[in-house]
């Protein structure tokens, strides 16, 4: 009898230690997707303000829809944001991050109305808007820092500084739009407090190096060799961006160098799993 009280006893600790475990690996699960979510709505919204610049300058249909679509991405992040039960940020910090979105999202929709009406941007319009960019943005930065202490979830280092290159690389492709469209460009250069191209491209450069610190093997090594040769060959447009104005070739080098980023950071973060 004693014994089957042992047994029952060790059985019913081992369940208990099992759930635990299981309830800490999701946890720690919902934290990691809270993170990505918050990182995927930072590079949707400058994908789109990228988008839109190529766009006051061409009213192109094709580049109007690159803009729906990294606004409706980035309303698909700040949707499940909100859903979220990871509870690593607070209602009103969402809530927060929503009216900023929200006050973006009027401003892009004002911007595009004047290019479809009138022909050409409002600058004052367009500069509002690239200056609430940099706020929301700004904001999301700051709760993604806090999001990572909260959330106790100890990512990998190499993720944490791959999801930074890939959020520079957008804004560098949302700055360079501006510089190479003909309708904003010498009276409009971005927003007013922004870090200039030249410095974020060396900001870059460290990123990038950090990542590729550790193994890299088979396709992970591949996609870093990739990434590595696309951004030399557009790293001095990005320099001297006064100098060498090839938008197209920015662009596509740019998209290129995002998509095998974020590959790296799902190949990096299976790896650390």
């Amino acid at each position: 009898m004693k014994d089957a009280r042992l047994r029952f006893a060790s059985l019913a600790i081992g369940l208990i230690a099992l759930a635990l475990t299981s309830l800490g690996t999701k946890a720690q699960e919902s934290s990691n997707t809270f993170l990505s979510d918050l990182h995927n709505f930072r590079i949707s919204n400058y994908m789109a303000l990228d988008a839109y610049y190529r766009f006051s300058g061409t009213g192109a249909t094709d580049t109007l829809n690159e803009i729906v679509v990294g606004i409706n991405s980035a309303n698909d992040a700040m949707n499940s944001l909100s859903q979220s039960t990871a509870g690593v940020l607070s209602e009103d910090q969402l809530e927060s991050l929503n009216q900023e979105f929200d006050k973006f999202k009027a401003l892009m929709r004002d911007n595009i109305n004047d290019v479809r009406n009138r022909g050409y941007p409002d600058l004052r319009l367009v500069s509002d808007m690239a200056n609430q960019a940099l706020t929301m943005n700004n904001m999301a930065t700051e709760l993604y820092a806090i999001a990572r202490e909260s959330s106790e979830t100890d990512t990998n280092p190499r993720v944490e500084a791959a999801r930074m290159a890939a959020v520079k690389m957008a804004q560098m492709m949302a700055k360079y739009s501006v510089r190479s469209n003909s309708a904003v460009t010498q009276t409009f250069q971005g927003s007013d407090t922004e870090t200039s191209l030249d410095e974020q491209a060396m900001e870059f450069d460290q990123l990038l190096a950090t990542v590729r610190k550790g193994p890299a093997q088979g396709e992970l090594k591949t996609l870093l060799d990739d990434i590595s040769s696309k951004w030399q060959f557009i790293r001095g447009s990005y320099i001297n961006y006064n100098e060498n104005n090839v938008g197209f070739v920015i662009d596509r080098y740019s998209k290129g160098i995002l998509n095998s980023l974020a590959t790296t950071i799902d190949l990096l973060e299976n790896s650390a799993s």
